[in-house]
């Protein structure tokens, strides 16, 4: 077995020989996957409203190709409280296209992590070549589509999955339909500290 191994690493140094030094190099540029690492701040409800203190969140989206993962790490937030997570064309209201990604649960100590599946670089987009019937299960949910050009959604927030969890730490109660049955509360966190054009999903090639 060791005099096999050798034949097969002696074989890879004479090939990376003959293809010469820049096929190393690109080897060694490869080995690690293209991400970028950004951070999100209180939404401009949570400030005005003086609530959500010490919340902080960090998020970091790795490129594998097909796919990317973006995990959100968030923390001084209040204890066992649940949020919802979006992609977001705007940072601030009106938000525009908004994309929902997952929950995001906090433990006893306020803390929180997720990670999502997806596509989140510079190509991520969505589009409407046209106008078409949509399913209503929520009374909120349209009947249809309008049409629209391909849109970019770049940024990142996330929103109180309860106005009445807003109220408790503080925050506006004002009803939101940023869950799953459009009945959330206001908004905790987003990307508001990056341009409203330039959001940080744009930094990562496709």
């Amino acid at each position: 077995m060791k005099f096999g191994k050798f034949r097969v690493a002696s074989a890879a140094v004479g090939v990376a020989a003959m293809l010469g030094v820049g096929a190393v190099a690109a080897t060694q540029a490869n080995a690690a996957d293209p991400s970028i690492t950004f951070s999100m701040v209180r939404s401009g409800v949570a400030v005005t409203a003086n609530c959500l203190p010490a919340a902080a969140a960090t998020v970091r989206v790795v490129s594998h190709g097909q796919n990317e993962t973006l995990t959100l790490k968030a923390s001084g937030l209040p204890a066992l409280t649940e949020f919802d997570l979006f992609i977001l064309q705007l940072p601030n209201a009106p938000f525009g296209l908004s994309w929902y990604q997952s929950d995001l649960v906090t433990g006893y100590d306020g803390t929180a992590t997720v990670t999502v599946v997806g596509r989140f670089n510079a190509e991520t987009f969505a589009v409407a070549p046209g106008s078409g019937a949509a399913p209503v299960v929520h009374t909120a949910d349209a009947a249809s589509n309008p049409p629209f050009a391909p849109i970019h959604t770049f940024h990142v927030g996330f929103w109180f999955n309860s106005p009445a969890d807003a109220v408790s730490a503080g925050c506006p109660g004002a009803v939101t339909p940023f869950n799953g049955d459009h009945t959330a509360g206001v908004q905790a966190m987003s990307t508001r500290n990056f341009p409203d054009l330039a959001g940080p999903l744009r930094q990562l090639a496709s």
